[in-house]
């Protein structure tokens, strides 16, 4: 369902991307056609972090590859940073896992750069919605069983239930005080086992991890199956429930 105008008026929205010209013609493009709608630029991951500290913001809109971050890092960053910000990636890459990694690490929407200004708008209103617009032509990856996927499961195995409810949330973008909270457990205890699953996962960082689980088809329905074989299944308290693929 396509937003008003009324309802767009003083919202504001980031646009992450380091070519100046595009960024420009972003920002023209929603300010013409969202009257009411305050545009803030920034070219790198750190801009943007600062910027949301600063400030709220109804979406923001993220080309993926900066100059300080590295593919879908930088996607990972802001969706840990502001969990309740949707995040819609606009890129050039269009193959499909590109489009499927970028989904799957947390993007409210994918936006060709080579769709047109009725479309763009479209597609962002339709992030407003609470909806997840895809290319037209996007196919979804295959379901069977892959190299990855095996991989993925053989890590998993050595998680406990707790740690995977904890993985869960680390790939929804929710920080470690707001796991806590969702658990009913100590911080330290979280941080516990954040590092156990690093340790099991054999990478040194958070987004390290989240993006191991990302790579792979259809992971939220691996992790959430091996919680409910495991026990009761995750309910979340607060924070809003979003998949991982």
């Amino acid at each position: 369902m396509a937003l008003g105008s009324n309802s767009e008026r003083d919202m504001k929205f980031l646009v992450v991307e380091d070519h100046p010209l595009y960024a420009c013609a972003l920002e023209s493009v929603i300010i013409s056609s969202m009257p009411g709608v305050q545009v803030v630029l920034a070219s790198t991951i750190a801009e943007s972090k600062t910027a949301l500290e600063g400030g709220s913001y109804a979406l923001v809109l993220l080309d993926l590859w900066l100059p300080d971050s590295n593919g879908f890092e930088g996607l990972i960053e802001l969706r840990m940073r502001r969990p309740s910000v949707p995040v819609v990636v606009i890129s050039a890459f269009t193959e499909p896992d590109v489009i499927h990694h970028s989904i799957a690490c947390g993007a409210a929407g994918f936006i060709p750069k080579s769709a047109t200004k009725d479309a763009l708008v479209r597609d962002l209103r339709e992030v407003l919605a609470g909806n997840v617009p895809m290319p037209e032509k996007y196919q979804p990856p295959p379901t069977g069983d892959s190299p990855e996927t095996e991989a993925l499961r053989s890590k998993l195995d050595f998680l406990t239930q707790q740690q995977l409810r904890v993985l869960q949330m680390m790939c929804q973008g929710l920080l470690n005080k707001q796991i806590a909270h969702e658990l009913g457990i100590g911080e330290t205890t979280v941080k516990a086992h954040v590092s156990e699953i690093l340790r099991k996962f054999g990478v040194c960082s958070r987004t390290q991890a989240v993006l191991g689980v990302a790579r792979v088809p259809r992971s939220a329905d691996i992790v959430m199956g091996l919680v409910e074989d495991r026990g009761r299944p995750l309910q979340l308290q607060g924070a809003r429930k979003q998949l991982i693929s």
